[in-house]
């Protein structure tokens, strides 16, 4: 089995369901995953090298805004230099990272992450409509992540005008009404010597079960542990 370790927990969703629903997703195709909302604990975990996957499922940044108040406490994380480098020697290691949904709204006061990520959201920029139907397309046919999938909708948020980092080549793309333009929601790259990946998607339990996000899920975790394409296209 590999090893995954799933940081999580922040406002506004159901990650402690939805973290359960992703750890049981992932162990159908080899994972063994930890969670935990202990953000600094958790990666101290990756120092014995023992993580395939890290996998940030979380809206966790400083939460500054008066907005944010009630909430900090709780909720809040402030990147530290000892943290980034665990991360980066996670990569550095060969090992992947499994970014969803928020985590490209997290570590916000920490550059790296964004480029790590491919993408961040700038606040009064970045947005997402009222959570309800999207249309999701493949874009990358022959990618090993999105080879044979089909078009799906589902209910979900469509996150729209991140900031990308340059060079970002989608496999996917996510629609919310004809109004909206199509936004990347999925891609795969190199960083360092590892790999990640990031899936926009994730919202609930009900995202990440959806029988082809899941499939998509599932050969991103393997993409990013770099199992074979011919073991991922048996998912």
């Amino acid at each position: 089995m590999a090893r995954n370790l799933i940081l999580t927990g922040g406002l506004y969703h159901p990650f402690d369901a939805a973290s359960e629903t992703l750890r049981n997703a992932l162990g159908e195709v080899g994972f063994e995953s930890d969670i935990t909302t202990d953000i600094h604990t958790g990666l101290s975990w990756l120092d014995d090298g023992d993580y395939d996957l890290l996998t940030v499922y979380a809206l966790r940044f400083p939460m500054l805004a008066e907005r944010f108040a009630n909430d900090r406490a709780l909720w809040a994380v402030t990147v530290g230099e000892v943290d980034a480098r665990r991360i980066e020697a996670h990569l550095q290691r060969g090992r992947g990272i499994l970014a969803m949904h928020t985590a490209a709204i997290s570590f916000d006061d920490w550059p790296g992450w964004r480029e790590i990520v491919g993408a961040g959201w700038t606040w009064g920029t970045s947005y997402h409509p009222p959570h309800g139907q999207v249309s999701v397309r493949m874009t990358a046919a022959q990618h090993a992540i999105t080879r044979g999938l089909p078009a799906f909708d589902f209910d979900e948020e469509a996150y729209s005008k991140m900031s990308l980092v340059s060079g970002i080549e989608a496999l996917a793309t996510v629609q919310a009404t004809v109004q909206d333009s199509a936004s990347p929601c999925l891609w795969a790259r190199e960083v360092s010597q590892g790999r990640v990946v990031y899936d926009a998607l994730g919202h609930d339990s009900a995202s990440i079960d959806q029988p082809t996000h899941k499939r998509m899920l599932q050969r991103a975790a393997m993409w990013a542990t770099r199992r074979s394409d011919a073991d991922i296209a048996r998912c």
